[in-house]
């Protein structure tokens, strides 16, 4: 029972207020029938903390959060304020909440539905049965390391500048993650990097490998240079179970696995920190698709992916397994009875607005839960 545990809400830009609207029925069902309550809290992220509160996350929700069980995060950006400075813009909220909340391991589930199947641009015996986790290491790498900037050369020309850096500590942490998962798996993990030109990649090669032999050695690990997973991923990717890469790498090739999928509006994310002298461990969840200005408001969002994202903070943060299969299993009775959203559609199929979807995932879990 989840009782009393702290979650914070945050919708967010565009469609992130739509879909997060599902969650909170899902959230009121789960409290009369299974008896699972949260202290529920809200706040601002993103282009809606920048109008309302003149920064993309402000001190007290970065607070908020820092003091919550968990976070469920809806979706960032949009045009409005694609103009605004660079530290200035939505996306830099995101960024701040996994610093300050040391969020360091991504998971990124690339489950390819038995229903969804002819949705994957890939051929069906591809794709069919598809069930990989993504593990992106989140804090470190190209994307912080220092130094970095763009500069004015003597000669009038301009030079960019990122510092791609990651220490034992960092890797050790991120892997520890990936192992553990591959446990509760098929007990394989595959280490990605590109250790054939870059240091750092021998670095991370070396370090996931002793790491390997001093504390799980029962686990089966495998090596891939970046270029090769991402070429593995489209030809064979049920090859792979837990994938473990650095943030670089990790942010495109959990991308890529996510299109073996059919769409981006399926796919949920859990960002983790480490766990604490009481048990707690810092958690952020938020669906993989972004904040689709292009359809906000209009009733088409496909809210499952922030609803499998609720189910991973079940299951990740509150260890409520079977209440987290519960709605899995939901998902997968209403797509396997027809029910579609745009992004998910084939062509001539009937579409379901969001609060329709929504609707339909309520009566299967009145169905299972009978």
């Amino acid at each position: 029972m989840a009782s009393n545990k702290k979650l914070l809400i945050l919708p967010g830009d565009g469609i992130g207020p739509e879909v997060m609207g599902e969650v909170h029925r899902v959230i009121g069902w789960m409290d009369k029938r299974r008896a699972v309550g949260f202290e529920l809290e809200e706040g601002l992220v993103g282009g809606a903390a920048i109008d309302g509160e003149g920064a993309p996350v402000s001190d007290a929700t970065v607070e908020k959060a820092m003091a919550a069980d968990a976070v469920l995060l809806g979706a960032v950006g949009g045009p409005k304020w694609d103009d605004l400075p660079f530290q200035q813009k939505p996306e830099r909220g995101l960024l701040r909440l996994r610093k300050d909340m040391a969020l360091f391991a991504n998971l990124r589930p690339a489950l390819c539905f038995d229903a969804l199947v002819e949705a994957s641009s890939l051929k069906p015996e591809v794709v069919s049965g598809l069930d990989i986790m993504i593990v992106r290491e989140l804090t470190g790498g190209v994307y912080f390391g220092e130094p970095r900037g763009i500069e004015t050369l003597p000669d009038g020309t301009r030079r960019g500048i990122n510092t791609q850096v990651y220490t034992t500590p960092e890797i050790h942490r991120v892997a520890r993650v990936a192992f553990d998962l591959a446990r509760k798996r098929q007990n394989r993990l595959c280490s990605v990097e590109k250790a054939n030109v870059m240091e750092s990649g021998v670095l991370w090669r070396e370090e996931v490998t002793k790491l390997h032999a001093a504390e799980f050695s029962d686990v089966e690990l495998s090596h891939m240079y970046a270029d090769n997973c991402a070429m593995q991923l489209v030809r064979a990717p049920k090859q792979f179970d837990v994938i473990v890469t650095d943030n670089l790498f990790g942010d495109m090739l959990s991308d890529a696995a996510a299109m073996l999928t059919g769409s981006l509006g399926m796919l949920p994310s859990a960002s983790l920190g480490d766990v604490d002298a009481s048990g707690r461990r810092a958690a952020l969840y938020e669906p993989v698709h972004g904040s689709a200005p292009d359809i906000t408001g209009q009733g088409k969002a496909n809210p499952l992916a922030t609803l499998l994202s609720f189910a991973m903070m079940l299951r990740y943060s509150f260890d409520l397994g079977d209440d987290a299969d519960l709605i899995e299993q939901a998902v997968q009775d209403v797509l396997a009875a027809g029910h579609r959203t745009g992004d998910i559609a084939v062509p001539g199929a009937a579409v379901v607005s969001t609060a329709q979807m929504g609707d339909a995932l309520l009566a299967a879990l009145d169905k299972r839960a009978a």
